[in-house]
C-alpha cells in the first residue's frame, strides 16, 4: 500500500475520483466486502458553518445512493473520518446500516472518528485502527459547540454571579451569545448519546 506522498504522487496524473474509486475497489476485492468510504475535510478546511463537515440527515440520502445495488451479504467495511454531528442523524444512519447489512458492519479509522463518528464506531462489529488512529469522547454538540461547555459555562456563571453580583458586568458579554432555549438544548442531548452508544456496544462488538 503506498504511502500518501506516492498517492499525491499517483494523484498528478489522474483525478480525485478516479484514484478514489481505484483504491476502493481494490480493498473491496481484497476484503471480499462492500466498501463506502464516510469522509470530511474538516482538519482541512476551516468553515463558519459546523453543518457544512458533521453528520446530518442529509448524509442517509448519499448512504441510500451507495447502498442501493450492494450484495448486502458480503457485508460492509465502512471508512469513516469524521468530527461528529448530530446524535439523530447519527442514530438513524446506524439503524439504517443495521437494517441493509444486519451486524456485520467493520468500521476504519484511517485517523479520527470523533463525538457521533464514535458512535457509529462502536455500533460495528470490529473496529480496526492505525497506530495513529482515534476515536474520541461522545460530545453532542449544539450548534457547532459543545453541549457540555454550554452548561459548564452558564453553571460557572451563576454560581460567581450569585457570590459577587458586580461580576454580572463580567459574564454578560459572553452570556449574551446565549440564545434563551440553547441551555435547555444543551442540557438535553446528555443521556441521549450516551444510551444509543450503550445499546450500539453491547449489539455490536459484543455481539450481544
Amino acid at each position: 500500500m503506498p504511502d500518501f506522498n506516492a498517492l499525491l504522487a499517483e494523484l498528478g496524473a489522474v483525478n480525485v475520483d478516479s484514484l478514489r474509486r481505484k483504491y476502493l475497489k481494490n480493498l473491496s476485492v481484497y476484503t471480499g466486502r462492500s466498501v463506502i468510504a464516510y469522509y470530511s475535510s474538516w482538519l482541512q478546511k476551516q468553515t463558519d458553518s459546523p453543518q457544512k463537515v458533521a453528520i446530518t440527515d442529509g448524509d442517509m440520502t448519499g448512504f441510500m445512493s451507495c447502498i442501493n445495488g450492494l450484495d448486502k451479504k458480503k457485508g460492509l467495511d465502512l471508512i469513516l473520518h469524521t468530527p461528529g454531528g448530530e446524535v439523530n442523524a447519527t442514530e438513524a444512519l446506524v439503524t439504517y446500516l443495521r437494517a441493509m447489512f444486519g451486524k456485520d458492519v467493520r468500521t476504519l479509522v484511517p485517523q479520527l472518528a470523533m463525538s457521533a463518528g464514535t458512535m457509529i464506531a462502536l455500533s460495528s462489529r470490529e473496529i480496526w485502527m492505525g497506530k495513529h488512529s482515534s476515536i474520541g469522547p461522545i460530545d453532542p454538540q449544539v450548534g457547532g459547540v459543545p453541549a457540555h461547555g454550554i452548561v459548564e459555562e452558564w453553571e460557572r456563571a451563576n454560581k460567581e454571579v450569585t457570590k459577587t453580583p458586580a461580576l454580572i458586568n463580567v459574564w454578560e458579554p459572553i452570556l449574551r451569545r446565549y440564545h434563551p432555549l440553547l441551555l435547555a438544548s444543551a442540557r438535553r442531548p446528555f443521556k441521549w448519546p450516551t444510551k444509543s452508544s450503550a445499546t450500539g456496544l453491547r449489539t455490536g462488538l459484543f455481539h450481544i
